[in-house]
């Protein structure tokens, strides 16, 4: 125990004394948590628009009228001329262009049905799918606003009408941070846990000290736990820091137990660390490290189940996943901050990285040779 008390000892004065690490600890996940929540935003706005209208008549201004008014879109220009509208669209300035017809509102007053014509600029697909479904359901309200104005309904309805009333459980509000911050914070404990793992011991490798180290009587066991332990200290504070900056600025209080998050957390960071120490292993420089570990964390990201819901991904991409341990993470964070979920609702998911924690220690520690 003495022995590794010193080895944890010049560990955390080491780490303490290389400024490059203490930004990479504290600054770094403190900045990234502060704007990849609010780069990374699925919810569309301000989609542009570009209206052709040929009729200019009070039902015509009253549509044009309700979409601006709606917030999502940003009327480019008001035209009558298809050629100006499709310069916008070329040089890349409009994402929509909506054209109503001369005959619009004569249409719909004598024959009660009319046609408008929506173009869309699909280079950006998901933009261009979500902002013709908001125009969709602002033209379906304006339809059914000029039925009521027209239509003098008796006491009693013969038509059968069905409405639909959502309720969104767990996150009923849609807030998007909610959903977004607890897997940005998954990646960011991945991140450092992974990369300053591996950065550490093959720093030692390139200056020679664990030359050093390896000469000396301590134990493969005990320089393993003095490299690993202050980083596993080290990613739970990372983690304490991470839900403070989510309750100050995002207003995430998690519904489920603080020691559920620990606890997982803490099981987590023995798998991560077991795969720094094997990247630390296989890499001779640093350069060698940095770039294992970011094509790791490519794959833990993309298949990770941040950006793009794993139901969604092709089956092959589905059964990788699995072999993710990142995924298990980000799932069990938004289960306990949006759903309240308990240990025992996430001990698969407890098993699982455990399975992945003991092998990638053991391959780690089968692969590091400690010579005399």
């Amino acid at each position: 125990m003495r022995v590794l008390r010193i080895l944890l000892e010049k560990e955390f004065r080491q780490i303490f004394r290389d400024p490059a690490i203490l930004r990479m600890i504290f600054i770094m996940p403190t900045i990234q948590l502060l704007i990849f929540p609010l780069a990374a935003d699925y919810e569309v706005k301000h989609v542009n628009l570009c209206v052709i209208d040929y009729d200019h008549s009070s039902y015509s201004n009253q549509f044009v009228n309700k979409i601006k008014a709606s917030g999502y879109f940003s009327l480019v220009d008001y035209t009558d001329s298809h050629e100006i509208a499709m310069d916008y669209v070329e040089n890349d300035k409009v994402d929509l262009i909506l054209q109503i017809p001369n005959s619009f509102e004569k249409q719909l007053v004598r024959e009660d049905k009319t046609t408008i014509s929506l173009e869309i600029n699909a280079i950006n697909g998901a933009k261009a799918i979500i902002g013709s479904s908001y125009l969709n359901y602002i033209t379906a309200d304006f339809n059914d606003e000029i039925r009521q104005e027209w239509n003098l309904w008796p006491r009693f309805n013969p038509m059968p009408i069905i409405q639909i009333e959502p309720l969104y459980w767990y996150n009923p509000l849609l807030n998007y941070y909610f959903f977004m911050v607890p897997g940005i914070l998954v990646i960011l404990i991945t991140m450092v846990g992974s990369l300053l793992t591996a950065l550490n011991i093959v720093k030692e490798k390139e200056v020679g000290t664990i030359e050093q180290i390896n000469v000396t009587p301590v134990k493969k066991y005990q320089f393993i736990l003095g490299k690993l332990i202050p980083f596993w200290i080290l990613g739970l504070i990372i983690l304490s820091i991470g839900l403070t900056i989510s309750w100050l600025v995002y207003g995430i209080v998690p519904l489920g137990h603080l020691s559920t998050i620990y606890i997982f957390s803490a099981t987590f960071l023995i798998a991560v660390l077991g795969l720094g120490f094997f990247l630390s292993t296989i890499a001779k420089t640093q350069q060698q490290a940095m770039l294992f570990s970011f094509f790791l964390m490519m794959l833990f990201i993309l298949l990770g189940g941040l950006y793009t819901s794993i139901e969604s991904m092709p089956y092959w991409a589905q059964i990788i996943t699995w072999f993710n341990p990142v995924s298990y993470f980000i799932e069990v964070m938004r289960m306990v901050v949006l759903k309240g979920s308990s240990l025992s609702d996430i001990k698969f998911h407890i098993f699982i990285v455990l399975i992945f924690a003991v092998f990638f220690n053991l391959v780690a520690i089968w692969n590091y040779k400690k010579r005399s």
